[in-house]
């Protein structure tokens, strides 16, 4: 690849072309993102999440139809991360039916939010209603005001 058009030899385009024509070179493997990683974006991509901020807490709102609780996993990794998971399996066929039309999403679900530093991870809870999962964390209260520290002056 050759960027020698009008105004493309600046250092920032030479230094684009070394890239690029290093990772040719390269083996393709090395860069390729693995499976799971794979797996895990296009489960947070296709799980929309509404967030709302309230005076003591915040709220996380995704649609769940069709799921029980046993089907969702609701976490906190690296003491700051909210992970809200699971799967959705396809229903079992009954003999003689076939699908003429399958358009409901099955497969696994997930999404990661970093929490602010004021959030309490230890006060979470998680609530699924009609379909819904609400999950609200408590936001720790603020911190109190330093006082100021008096120091004795003495006489020499």
């Amino acid at each position: 690849m050759d960027f020698r058009i009008i105004g493309m030899d600046s250092p920032l385009f030479s230094t684009l072309q070394h890239m690029m024509d290093t990772s040719e070179d390269t083996d393709k493997s090395y860069n390729a993102p693995t499976r799971t990683f794979v797996r895990d974006a296009k489960a947070m991509a296709a799980t929309p999440a509404d967030v709302k901020e309230y005076p003591n807490s915040y709220v996380f709102v995704i649609d769940m139809p069709g799921l029980k609780s046993g089907d969702i996993k609701v976490q906190v990794e690296d003491d700051n991360v909210l992970t809200i998971s699971g799967e959705r399996k396809r229903d079992e066929e009954k003999e003689g039916a076939k699908y003429v039309r399958m358009e409901r999403r099955v497969g696994k679900f997930m999404r990661k939010f970093v929490l602010p530093e004021n959030a309490n991870t230890d006060s979470i809870s998680a609530v699924c209603q009609d379909g819904v999962l609400t999950v609200t964390v408590e936001k720790l209260p603020p911190p109190e005001p330093k006082k100021p520290k008096t120091v004795e002056v003495k006489i020499a």
